[in-house]
């Protein structure tokens, strides 16, 4: 049987990782948001204070592989500098959801294009806080596992759930067909302004963001019914996406 401290040496190789079907989280806060939540845990690495600090947790989940170490030996194993003091592996799943497994979402994020992890750990997290109840990503989007997304997400990246859709904007039709409005977050000036927009409590949404820079694409705006602007000062060439996702996503909350 193959020793579980060999797994974290594949911590600093993202690409590694993914192939051995697994993902990192970091941190104290992190970790112990992982283990409350459905993803099946391979181990915990930690340092001695962090396993004293983490002690109640690990009392509710004696389940959970949990292995001290000093953070010396840590640092060796895992190739990084081990500040946290607290890494765990877990599985990614087997059986992601897709369209047939929403069930009753309502609201839906459609990430196209953003690559950045801290800007998908930015959109999960703002999709975490105003409602959002499950975030659809593009085949170029990325990895909301990836261990600095996880990290900036606050852990929303294992508590939102979430699809890739290999097939874009047929994906995109086929939520319109099932009901959700369409909407393209787009500077356009003929997109209708933000403050303009009514969104009924009883009506399902999915709300298109692209990258920085290129926004979203001519075939993804062609899919869209609606687009919606934010109006900005002039001067400014244009929001974070995470900025703008948010500030739409509180604007069209509804009771």
């Amino acid at each position: 049987m193959s020793d579980p401290l060999d797994s974290y040496r594949l911590v600093g190789d993202a690409a590694a990782l993914e192939r051995a079907g697994l993902f990192v989280a970091e941190g104290r806060l992190i970790v112990g948001r992982l283990l409350e939540g459905a993803h099946r845990i391979h181990s915990v690495l930690l340092t001695p204070a962090a396993a004293d600090a983490m002690a109640d947790t690990f009392a509710r989940r004696p389940d959970v592989t949990a292995m001290v170490r000093e953070p010396a030996v840590l640092e060796a194993i895992t190739g990084i500098d081990f500040h946290r003091g607290c890494l765990a592996l877990a599985y990614r799943q087997a059986h992601p959801i897709s369209l047939d497994t929403l069930g009753d979402a309502r609201r839906i994020l459609a990430i196209e294009g953003v690559g950045n992890p801290d800007n998908i750990g930015g959109l999960f997290r703002t999709s975490f806080a105003l409602g959002v109840d499950a975030v659809l990503l593009n085949p170029t989007a990325g990895d909301p596992l990836y261990r600095k997304a996880i990290r900036t997400s606050m852990g929303a990246t294992l508590r939102v759930p979430y699809f890739r859709a290999e097939d874009w904007c047929a994906t995109i039709d086929e939520l319109r067909r099932r009901g959700f409005r369409v909407l393209a977050l787009t500077p356009h000036p003929e997109a209708v302004r933000l403050d303009e927009m009514e969104v009924e409590a009883s009506q399902r949404f999915v709300m298109l963001v692209g990258a920085e820079g290129p926004g979203l694409s001519g075939g993804t705006l062609a899919s869209a019914v609606e687009r919606v602007r934010i109006d900005i000062d002039p001067r400014a060439d244009s929001l974070n996406v995470v900025v703008a996702a948010a500030i739409a996503l509180h604007a069209l909350r509804t009771p």
